[in-house]
């Protein structure tokens, strides 16, 4: 094979990789569906011994193929991550609703942040009054992080 093949051999491989990797992520239409109509979502995380946690209720946004959370960091689901288990199963609508495997991520990003603000104000009018300020400081002051889920 001479240079040029080989590369181009290469780069097919990365291209038929990559496809291959971002249709195993797109979840189907119906869970889309109500993922964007849900009220909470529930997650279960990877234990140590490899089983699933007790699915915990929580807030969440929806956003670019993700479900994104802001929570403590002294949850599971961050300590999980953090000790390199970032395996979750993650259940729509209720505990027994239709679920998915995803990978967590911790992750920094103030326009995400204000994008979950604006969207719990719009998903949870009448509880996120009583919840903004202690998310925007928990936020800066570290008391609460993003968790992003990408499905798998």
């Amino acid at each position: 094979m001479t240079r040029t093949t080989s590369s181009l051999a290469v780069a097919a491989l990365v291209v038929a990789l990559g496809a291959g990797a971002a249709d195993a992520t797109e979840l189907p239409a119906s869970v889309r569906e109500q993922l964007a109509s849900a009220t909470y979502v529930y997650i279960a995380t990877q234990r140590k011994d490899g089983s699933f946690g007790k699915p915990a209720e929580i807030w969440f946004m929806y956003h670019d193929g993700a479900v994104w959370v802001g929570t403590p960091p002294t949850t599971w689901r961050v300590k999980r991550i953090k000790h390199h288990r970032p395996t979750a199963k993650i259940a729509v609508g209720k505990p027994d609703g239709p679920s998915f495997a995803a990978v967590g991520s911790i992750v920094t990003d103030p326009k995400v942040a204000d994008l979950l603000f604006e969207t719990y104000a719009k998903k949870y009018p009448d509880r996120w009054p009583g919840y903004a300020q202690k998310f925007k400081d928990g936020i800066k002051d570290g008391s609460r992080v993003l968790v992003k889920y990408v499905p798998k």
